[in-house]
């Protein structure tokens, strides 16, 4: 890590990204480097911590299952939206974790936000409480079920 670009794959990324959202030009190039530098030592300002992944092997198996997880909620979802004659129960499950570590959590959030029909209303760092919201809440149990097994388990093999 360099005093001038400290996280240059970012600052890489960012460039492609800028590039590939304009119009390529040596204007663009520029103003996009700028920027991207920019972000980068402000990225570093920040000093995040970095994850410390105990068994990375598990990380495919849990994008293939949070991949399908969403491609079923989202049928789910359309089913309930194209089929107004049924009547759904939205609601608030409080869910307790085991799972601490920051990185951990905050790629359950994404998984939880990303799959349609739920949502991350809350987490209290005191208790280890989890607040979502579910479109379609019939039971309680299997959500709390669900989000312990298919997702926190691997989440604390992973990161704890």
């Amino acid at each position: 890590m360099s005093r001038v670009l400290p996280y240059p794959l970012l600052t890489a990324a960012l460039l492609l990204m800028w590039l590939l959202l304009n119009s390529f030009s040596v204007g663009q190039l520029l103003l996009g480097a700028v920027v991207a530098v920019a972000a980068s030592r402000a990225m570093a300002a920040l000093q995040p911590s970095k994850p410390r992944l105990r068994r990375w092997q598990l990380i495919p198996g849990l994008l293939g299952r949070v991949t399908l997880d969403i491609l079923r909620s989202n049928i789910a979802v359309a089913r309930l939206i194209l089929n107004p004659r049924r009547e759904r129960v939205s609601g608030f499950v409080a869910i307790p974790l085991e799972l601490r570590d920051k990185t951990g959590l905050a790629v359950l959030a994404c998984i939880v936000t990303s799959t349609p029909g739920t949502a991350w209303v809350e987490y209290d760092h005191q208790s280890g409480v989890l607040l979502i919201h579910v479109l379609d809440l019939v039971e309680a149990d299997d959500w709390i079920t669900l989000i312990k097994n298919r997702y926190e388990a691997p989440l604390l093999e992973i990161f704890e």
